[in-house]
């Protein structure tokens, strides 16, 4: 039954993509945000996301959206970046394994150009917006009521066969999201609305805590401290902040607190120090070959790790690091063009919160450039202890940051002439007043 409401849905979606394009980039993003697809198991495997992609573009194409396409810094980094993992997949050491790899994360990059392309004014924006939220925030319910459930005895984990399904990638992926859904708490007017979003922020956290994932504690911490530091009402928010985090803490099992008190002993785990191993496997690669690295997870292969450094070969494994991921993968080049483009959106997010901070009433864009700052530091520390640079849900981030600098820009000059135009009427108004004032001549 479920395979037929999903067929039935992705159809009456891609005849709705055939009239707006954007349609596509919405069940695009749901698509790889959810995996749907993984929970209907007739349709499981079945190329789904590549049917939903070709009518997207395709649809693009017929409608001619491809014309108002304007390249701006952001999508530069992404196609450069797209440009030398291309490079790096010429040059692998295993091109076979390197190939799925190279495939996924170029469709990725594909879509992310799409989403910013086409996110062309408020709507589209804040559907994009709801997408992420929602699309993350349905697991998040999901654990929040296993952990409340089950007392916090279990871990949380996503579908199987997804990305979600590591308890570390889905707590860091929910803590990515947390910011975004005070956004659209604060832009959201209704009232049942905005509750509904002080409900799923506050599940959100249990989610987290219930991943007992170190990195995902981390990050959440990560998301608390900056918070609390860019905040002007530092109390208030600390306060908000013990009133959701220390009843959730304390309702979390002995084996949880035990668990997350190994993080100031991580020289003693096992699983950490294994991590290291990893870590230096793949900087070593990248030494050997800087320019172009191993090739995207050819760093796991037990017979490239053992050809560059045969004593931690047995540790081969996944580096559990977007950032040795990228370096041990792709080179010094690759890395420094991934850390340009974090930047970039960072800055440009910031740009977002300061150029628009005095405007009245207040811009949505300068709640957005405050926000997606915090989403970006927490997924920046989150993603230094797991292997998410693939995940579809932070470049989503970065194509709305492109977007919405890109809004900004042409909205400024209609502001800029509705602010001559009201100084005009002032100084219009000022002059009748002061002839009314002038006494008439005898």
């Amino acid at each position: 039954m479920r395979d037929a409401l999903l067929l039935a849905f992705i159809a009456i979606s891609l005849l709705a993509t055939l009239r707006f394009p954007f349609v596509g980039i919405l069940v695009w993003a749901w698509f790889v945000l959810m995996n749907p697809h993984q929970m209907a198991y007739g349709v499981y495997g079945l190329q789904l996301n590549v049917i939903i992609a070709a009518v997207t573009v395709s649809s693009v194409v017929i409608h001619g959206e491809f014309r108002r396409f304007k390249l701006d810094h952001i999508t530069a980094l992404i196609v450069l970046f797209a440009f030398w993992l291309t490079v790096s997949q010429a040059f692998s050491l295993n091109p076979t394994n390197s190939a799925i790899y190279y495939d996924r994360f170029m469709k990725l990059l594909v879509f992310v150009v799409l989403a910013a392309q086409m996110t062309t004014d408020r709507l589209r924006f804040h559907a994009l917006v709801w997408m992420l939220v929602l699309g993350v925030g349905f697991f998040a319910l999901k654990g929040a009521a296993f952990t409340l459930v089950t007392l916090g005895q279990f871990r949380v984990q996503g579908p199987m066969n997804t990305i979600l399904e590591d308890n570390n990638h889905i707590g860091i992926i929910m803590a990515t999201v947390l910011p975004l859904i005070l956004f659209l708490r604060a832009q959201s007017a209704a009232k049942i609305v905005r509750t509904g979003l002080l409900v799923l922020f506050a599940a959100t956290i249990i989610a987290i805590l219930g991943t007992q994932s170190r990195g995902a504690f981390v990050a959440l911490l990560a998301f608390a401290s900056f918070f609390w530091l860019r905040s002007s009402r530092k109390l208030s928010i600390l306060a908000a902040l013990a009133v959701l985090l220390v009843p959730a803490i304390a309702f979390m099992p002995a084996q949880w607190k035990e668990r997350m008190e190994t993080i100031t002993e991580a020289t003693a785990d096992a699983s950490f120090m294994g991590r290291v191993d990893a870590w230096i496997i793949n900087t070593e690669l990248a030494v050997a070959h800087p320019l172009t690295g191993a090739g995207l997870r050819n760093p796991y292969q037990p017979e490239i790790a053992a050809s560059i450094d045969p004593a931690r070969a047995q540790s081969a494994k996944a580096a559990h690091s977007i950032y040795f991921e990228i370096l041990g993968g792709a080179g010094f080049v690759g890395l420094s063009l991934y850390l340009a483009l974090l930047a970039a959106t960072f800055f440009t997010a910031l740009s977002l919160h300061r150029r628009t901070r005095d405007l009245s009433p207040p811009s949505w864009t300068n709640s957005f450039g405050y926000f997606a700052q915090m989403a970006l530091v927490v997924f920046g520390v989150g993603g230094a202890t797991v292997s998410l640079e693939m995940w579809d849900g932070y470049l989503i981030i970065v194509a709305l940051i492109a977007a919405a600098a890109r809004l900004t820009k042409s909205a400024a000059p209609a502001r800029a002439l509705d602010q001559g135009a009201a100084k005009f009427r002032w100084r219009v108004a000022a002059r009748g007043r002061s002839v009314e004032a002038r006494p008439k001549s005898a």
